[in-house]
């Protein structure tokens, strides 16, 4: 309530008004709903008295369903309640699942009156007593569908469900009427509300994803305690109550995952069936190689972006190198021609100095200086250069003489005393270089000398085993350790080095170390004692033999033995005649030897490779 303004109050205007803003505006709402009934019915009542109005009128079309006479009534056995029918008992086999608790309760009210005992027994029908009376199946019905989660239970087995699953061959050809009422029927069983349709051949990829998930993930509430064989109720004891709860929970597993299996079964049935995977498989394909096609078309224009700055490379290199080739090779002639030019002046002056030696008898008066002379003339036409060859010939041709001849002199004992300089140093060199050769040789035996004997026997192993022999040169060590006499153990590194220094030594020392194996091994093989295995052949087979051809073998006398031994083997008679036969030039004594020399040479190369194995095995 506003006060009345006085006289003495003055007004004040804070903030001007804004303009009116019409806004159109939609009710919705219960209470909304409840006004617009009243002013159609011009009444006036409330919210709660049409919520009442309402229920009154769902009533009454509940109680105008009709009911279907179950014409197997009053042939049912009570003790087999659980094989019936309880909506088919109460009238509702149309209805079933979908009748609301007041359709039921309508339907066993309508029975009731009609099947009780008492109506019967008044209207003269003969009743039976206690249980097995007929109605005791209505009672049960009542009893099932009246409470929920019995109800739930018996509609999860509900008899008239169809539990078929169709095949492959059904769906191919007709997949969207084959599959459309099964999904539709089994959508029942969805603890989900909102079940997603089978949909069309023109759903999106989207539409048709998200039916397949909701199906690969489905979460059914259909049960099976009512198929349970045994009822705890009737338990004695708890036990007896337990192991019932175990076994009944058990079969309902069981149940429950065979359940599970149809609908995946299903499920996977209708998705190899469905022709939009199909298509939509195809376009992903297609998707998929167009972009691998433009992959392959951009990698193919970036390798041709590539090799076209490759070959631009090269071509600038090839350019570049051409006229650096260019380039070297002008100055290359140019330097060909001022040696040439470099090379006639020195010709020229050279020629100019024998010509004033020559002209001055070389500076003596005998014959034996003269040459002497001659000698050392054409030692500084060697050595001197093309400077020092001028500055001489202009000496000789302005000087007189002795002038002429001291000038010689003197550069003579340059050249001489540079030379003797060069000798010195080579010789020192030549000595430093020996030095390190035998201080590198000490250190690559371990420090182990060698000696001449060793030495020789190198030279044989390396000889005995070539390259290409399995671990040659440990065999090379080992068949040393077993043949020196000096008693130094060799390792395989000693070997490779001695026989890289002696590889390192002068051909002429090579040739001497060379001549005295060849020597020893000569020797040898010349003291032979005749023994029973190594006699000569004239006291094993004849007496008519020769001292044999003490010459070496060669490659060709080498491989006709080899030939001849293979062609006659042990059994043949007269063996040795004829394989000497084979070999021209050989006794039938010198092959025999010659065998004898291979065969312990063999031996001697196999035992080296066994202890090198065994070794290697350790």
């Amino acid at each position: 309530m506003l006060l009345e303004a006085l006289d003495v109050d003055q007004t004040e205007v804070l903030k001007a008004a804004a303009a009116s803003v019409q806004v159109q505006v939609e009710p919705v709402g219960r209470w909304f709903e409840a006004y617009v009934k009243r002013r159609n019915r011009n009444v006036s009542a409330s919210f709660q008295e049409l919520e009442e109005e309402e229920e009154s009128e769902e009533e009454s079309e509940d109680e105008e369903f009709q009911l279907e006479e179950y014409p197997m009534l009053r042939t049912l056995d009570p003790k087999d309640w659980k094989n019936q029918d309880h909506y088919s008992v109460l009238g509702l086999p149309h209805l079933r699942y979908k009748a609301t608790q007041k359709q039921i309760k309508a339907a066993h009210k309508a029975i009731v009156l009609k099947h009780h005992p008492d109506k019967r027994k008044a209207a003269g029908e003969q009743i039976v007593e206690g249980d097995n009376d007929y109605f005791t199946c209505i009672t049960k019905a009542i009893e099932i569908l009246s409470d929920p989660v019995k109800r739930r239970a018996f509609d999860s087995v509900d008899p008239t469900f169809d539990n078929a699953v169709p095949s492959k061959s059904e769906g191919k050809e007709n997949f969207f009427e084959v599959f459309f009422p099964v999904f539709e029927r089994n959508a029942r069983w969805s603890s989900k509300k909102h079940v997603p349709k089978l949909g069309t051949l023109e759903s999106s990829f989207e539409e048709v994803d998200n039916f397949y998930s909701f199906w690969y993930n489905f979460d059914s509430w259909r049960e099976f305690s009512y198929l349970d064989e045994e009822e705890k109720e009737k338990a004695e004891c708890r036990d007896e109550r337990r192991w019932i709860e175990k076994q009944n929970r058990a079969s309902r597993a069981q149940r429950k995952k065979e359940e599970m299996n149809r609908i995946r079964t299903l499920v996977d049935t209708a998705y190899s069936c469905d022709p939009r995977i199909k298509k939509f498989k195809d376009d992903e394909k297609a998707r998929k190689e167009s972009e691998k096609k433009a992959k392959a078309e951009a990698k193919k224009r970036e390798q041709e972006e590539k090799e076209r700055a490759r070959q631009a490379e090269l071509e600038a290199a090839r350019l570049v190198k051409e006229k650096e080739e260019e380039e070297a090779k002008q100055a290359a002639q140019l330097a060909k021609k001022e040696k040439e030019i470099q090379k006639k002046a020195i010709k020229k002056e050279r020629q100019k100095l024998r010509t004033t030696c020559k002209n001055w008898n070389y500076f003596a008066d005998n014959e034996a200086d003269s040459v002497k002379m001659m000698e050392e003339v054409e030692k500084l036409c060697d050595r001197l250069e093309l400077t020092s060859l001028q500055s001489l010939n202009e000496v000789l041709a302005s000087g007189s003489k002795e002038e002429s001849k001291a000038a010689v002199e003197k550069q003579v004992q340059e050249v001489n005393d540079q030379l003797q300089k060069e000798k010195e140093a080579e010789v020192q060199a030549r000595q430093a270089a020996r030095s390190a050769e035998q201080a590198s040789g000490g250190r690559g035996g371990g420090g182990k000398g060698w000696n001449e004997e060793d030495l020789q026997l190198l030279i044989k192993a390396v000889n005995l085993f070539p390259a290409g022999t399995n671990a040659r040169w440990e065999v090379i060590a080992n068949y040393m350790n077993i043949h020196s006499t000096s008693g130094m153990k060799r390792t395989a590194k000693d070997v490779i080095n001695k026989a890289k220094n002696l590889q390192r030594l002068d051909p002429v020392q090579k040739d001497e170390i060379n001549r005295k194996a060849f020597e020893k091994f000569k020797k040898e093989h010349a003291a032979v004692p005749p023994t029973i295995d190594n006699a000569v052949p004239s006291e094993r087979f004849d007496a008519s033999g020769s001292d044999g051809n003490a010459a070496p073998w060669t490659t060709e006398e080498q491989k006709l033995l080899e030939q001849a031994l293979k062609t006659y083997p042990v059994s043949t008679p007269e063996r040795w005649e004829k394989i000497a036969a084979s070999v021209p030039g050989r006794s039938k004594k010198d092959c025999m030897k010659r065998y004898k020399e291979l065969v312990e040479m063999v031996k001697a190369k196999k035992a080296a490779q066994e202890q090198v194995a065994a070794k290697s095995k350790k």
